[in-house]
């Protein structure tokens, strides 16, 4: 079974037809500009540019900038306020004629991780945490999303938030070298540790790349082991199209 993935972010949506069996694209990825403002009827416009470049007739997978609940949108990040309350599946099915399936961008990407990645075949607990703009999370229990975790919004001992602590947006912000981030990377990694005893970690995002990675992820410790992502920009289009490939 084929699926399109598309993965929907504040500057690119961007897609690609997944062999959902193998998780690899079947086609190069095309990515065109958020439309400005992200209006519901201009993303879905887009989507709909996406489906006709790949001249596509089957199920859609779309990873999500938002809480999603049953295809319906409770948040919106960088993207306009206009989908919250929406229901982005029907929207985005009446638009295009074709089944779909939308879920959260980070769980999308984590799905990815688990199935084709870093995760591939670990049983038990396994996180995706990456760190990027925010810091984004997906939960699995033996391969199983638990959806909308949200752990970016975490408030660490001490009283500060993950993500404003945390996220490479500050590292870039605050000019922090890479021992100082990742120290503030080991207290999040420690805290989340501490409350969902994961069996592995994935760490995704620019820390992730291998020229990084070797003096980066020496730096995290945990009770289990921590990898990096391995899917890179692939990982939400692979991981939305898959999810949808396991619903009705």
């Amino acid at each position: 079974m084929n699926v399109l993935g598309i993965d929907i972010g504040g500057s690119g949506i961007k897609g690609a037809p997944v062999n959902v069996k193998t998780g690899e694209l079947l086609a190069k990825r095309k990515r065109f500009d958020t439309p400005q403002p992200a209006t519901p009827d201009a993303v879905a416009d887009t989507v709909l540019r996406l489906v006709r470049h790949f001249d596509w007739d089957g199920p859609l997978g779309v990873a999500f900038p938002a809480r999603v609940r049953r295809g319906v949108a409770e948040t919106a990040s960088n993207i306009d306020k206009a989908f919250i309350g929406l229901d982005v599946d029907k929207l985005l099915e009446e638009r295009t004629g074709l089944p779909t399936h939308v879920l959260n961008d980070a769980d999308a990407a984590g799905v990815g991780e688990v199935h084709f990645g870093g995760g591939q075949g670990v049983k038990g607990v396994v996180m995706m945490i990456t760190l990027g703009t925010g810091i984004g999370s997906g939960l699995f229990v033996d391969g199983h999303l638990v959806p909308n975790t949200e752990l970016g919004h975490v408030v660490l001992p001490g009283g500060k938030v993950a993500e404003p602590f945390a996220a490479d947006r500050v590292r870039k912000a605050e000019k922090l070298d890479w021992k100082t981030y990742g120290k503030r990377v080991q207290k999040v990694i420690a805290y989340y540790d501490f409350l969902f005893a994961p069996d592995l970690m994935i760490v995704g995002g620019g820390v992730s790349k291998p020229e990084r990675w070797s003096e980066f992820g020496p730096l995290l410790k945990a009770s289990c082991p921590i990898v990096p992502a391995t899917l890179k920009n692939d990982a939400g289009i692979i991981g939305a199209a898959y999810h949808s490939s396991t619903l009705k």
